[in-house]
């Protein structure tokens, strides 16, 4: 099939459907195999992904030499986006905390050049905000940056639109990425205005809910120590169950459009704006099949007025996020 293509903010050209990789070895349950981890990678560009996601923090570090990799070979086809914005210890790697000092955010960018086996980053994003460094600072740093030929384009992750329009002004943002899916809907409120207002693009980390709008997940699920899911209120047993009610309304509605309910929940995405570019992530070739052919279910606007009205009217149980997360994401 031939996937269609979007753009981002400044032009960034991408397919309209990216590859979030952080959970091919990081935060969802043991990591896939890395043989198998490259084949469905390099999957992916062969069906026409050129937009791939990762950062130093997954893993933390394995996930963007997996990406490196695996991508190497076809480095000119595609677009790697990668973050900074998280403290590391050196030792084991857990997070300490956030830091997008600029000197932290010049070392990073020079590690994941090395991990990516890249000479350009093409898409950088700051992770989280940090609260104790001026977004000025941190934008005209990454403005050095790409004068510097070591990075392209800018992108802040998990930020609210005050922050967006601060950032913008001392240099252009091409993409945000925030949580966005049909059950997770904050950014409608700000975040989307404000990008459609200064031609940002907007890329949906968790499309699929972490995996629960995919209509695999049932209120006797478990999630171990290694699947951050087991963290998230809204994957509790309780909530699980109360929350299922969402994904039937999904499950028969995608039966009318011929699809499958992840299909439609990144159908719905894609039709909200044409500058939304969703990032689900795919450990299973199946699981890339399915979701590359959400870009074939065309959704009216009929149908995406009575998905909306059979979807708002759900109470959704949980926050999307453990305490800990949420403090890290600007409201």
């Amino acid at each position: 099939m031939t996937l269609p293509t979007r753009r981002l903010g400044q032009g960034l050209e991408v397919s309209a459907l990216g590859f979030g990789a952080m959970g091919l070895s990081f935060a969802l349950g043991p990591a896939t195999d890395k043989k198998k981890s490259i084949g469905i990678l390099r999957r992916a560009v062969e069906r026409g992904v050129t937009f791939f996601d990762t950062a130093e923090a997954y893993g933390p570090y394995v996930n963007e030499v997996l990406v490196g990799e695996a991508l190497g070979p076809v480095r000119e086809q595609v677009v790697i986006a990668t973050k900074f914005g998280f403290a590391l210890d050196p030792d084991t790697g857990a997070t300490l905390g956030v830091d997008s000092k600029p000197a932290h955010i010049r070392a990073v960018v020079e590690a994941s050049l090395k991990r990516l086996r890249v000479d350009t980053i093409d898409l950088l994003y700051q992770h989280r905000v940090d609260p104790n460094v001026p977004i000025e600072d941190v934008a005209g740093t990454v403005k050095q940056l790409i004068h510097e030929g070591k990075v392209k384009y800018f992108g802040l992750s998990e930020a609210n639109a005050a922050t967006i329009r601060r950032a913008h002004a001392v240099h252009p943002v091409a993409a945000v990425q925030n949580q966005y899916s049909l059950w997770t809907r904050e950014p409608e409120a700000d975040v989307l205005p404000a990008c459609e207002e200064l031609g940002i693009g907007f890329v949906p980390w968790g499309p699929l809910g972490t995996g629960f709008l995919t209509g695999t997940v049932d209120a006797s699920a478990t999630f171990g120590s290694d699947d951050l899911r087991s963290t998230f209120p809204r994957f509790t047993p309780e909530a699980l169950k109360a929350n299922l009610a969402f994904v039937e309304v999904l499950r028969s509605f995608a039966a009318r459009k011929g699809a499958s309910p992840a299909q439609l929940a990144l159908a719905w995405l894609l039709a909200q704006k044409p500058w939304i570019v969703p990032i689900p992530g795919m450990n299973k070739a199946e699981h890339l099949d399915e979701n590359l052919e959400s870009t074939r279910v065309q959704l009216s606007a009929a149908d995406l007025a009575e998905l909306d009205a059979a979807t708002v009217s759900i109470a959704i149980v949980g926050e999307r996020l453990s305490e800990g997360l949420l403090q890290l994401s600007e409201k």
